[in-house]
């Protein structure tokens, strides 16, 4: 019925509203461990916030995932004051998305393999940003070093969204219940 329809719309938009908190709060929490003691690389992130939007993903499915995640580099810029940032996010993000978005449909290529390719995308849309900004190509050389983090930031963003498809799996919570 239309009620059960308009029921189910309000759930999921109230859904993403709460995922998009989530990825924020993420990103704001990741911005304070001090990840450069660890992984002495300029502008290393584990991507935390990406857990979030590969669960939305695989849960909501690509439109809802793709505005949680802008809504998340928009208002992670404006909390933080750094509007400039914006564009390397939204460059690495979007990116990202779009790759894992063709590639989720792919048969027998798991949640992990997405994860590392949409990590991967991410990266590269940011150096591509870098090179747009700079107007140099100097930070492709950047690049390599960035794909073999990639691949472990990736699986443990898979990881991550994989045990709680599994514990959602257990409780018997279904997609759009």
């Amino acid at each position: 019925s239309e009620a059960d329809s308009m029921k189910t719309d309000v759930h999921k938009l109230a859904l993403c509203a709460v995922l998009a908190a989530m990825a924020l709060a993420l990103s704001y929490m990741e911005n304070l461990l001090p990840t450069a003691l660890l992984v002495p690389l300029p502008g290393f992130k584990l991507g935390l916030a990406n857990i979030v939007t590969v669960f939305a993903l695989y849960y909501l499915g690509a439109a809802p995932a793709m505005a949680i995640l802008v809504a998340r580099c928009l208002l992670g810029a404006m909390f933080a004051g750094n509007v400039p940032a914006l564009f390397f996010s939204l460059m690495g993000g979007v990116l990202a998305m779009l790759i894992m978005i063709l590639l989720h449909r792919l048969p027998g290529l798991s949640i992990y393999g997405v994860s590392v390719a949409g990590a991967a995308g991410h990266n590269t849309g940011q150096v591509a940003a870098a090179v747009l900004t700079l107007g140099s190509t100097a930070p492709v050389a950047y690049l390599p070093v960035l794909l073999v983090v990639s691949v472990f930031t990736g699986a443990l963003t898979g990881f991550v969204a994989a045990v709680l498809f599994s514990a959602m799996e257990k409780a018997k919570i279904a997609p759009g219940s």
